[in-house]
């Protein structure tokens, strides 16, 4: 079995900065692709950040210039460092990995966090 356990969220005025962080942990024999995703109310849920094993990134529009995305690969954890926040960053921030569980089996598996809140308000 396989976790992915998010924490950082919370509330926060606009220009304020928030760190998410997500932990994967069970049967990892490779973890390849990660990002953030998040859904706003009434929204779809939209791709923020990306990263891949060997650190390439990728941002959506709206937030480049403002969040980072980073991995630490020994502790399969991969952070998202939000700068300027701004009221429209509201939503519940959602952690992805791309992980192969075992050596014995080629196949990658997707796995999801269980979401956590980032409120931007004065």
């Amino acid at each position: 079995q396989v976790q992915l356990v998010e924490s950082g969220g919370g509330l926060v005025q606009p220009g304020g900065s928030l760190r998410l962080s997500c932990a994967a942990s069970g049967s990892i024999f490779s973890l390849n692709a990660m990002a953030w995703y998040r859904q706003a109310p009434g929204q779809e849920r939209e791709l923020v950040a990306e990263i891949t094993s060997g650190g390439n990134t990728n941002y959506e529009d709206s937030v480049k210039g403002r969040f980072t995305i980073s991995r630490d690969n020994a502790k399969n954890t991969v952070y998202l460092q939000m700068n300027s926040l701004k009221p429209e960053d509201t939503a519940v921030y959602y952690c992805l990995a791309q992980i192969r569980p075992s050596s014995a089996d080629i196949t990658e598996y997707t796995y999801w966090g269980q979401g956590t809140q980032v409120t931007v308000s004065s």
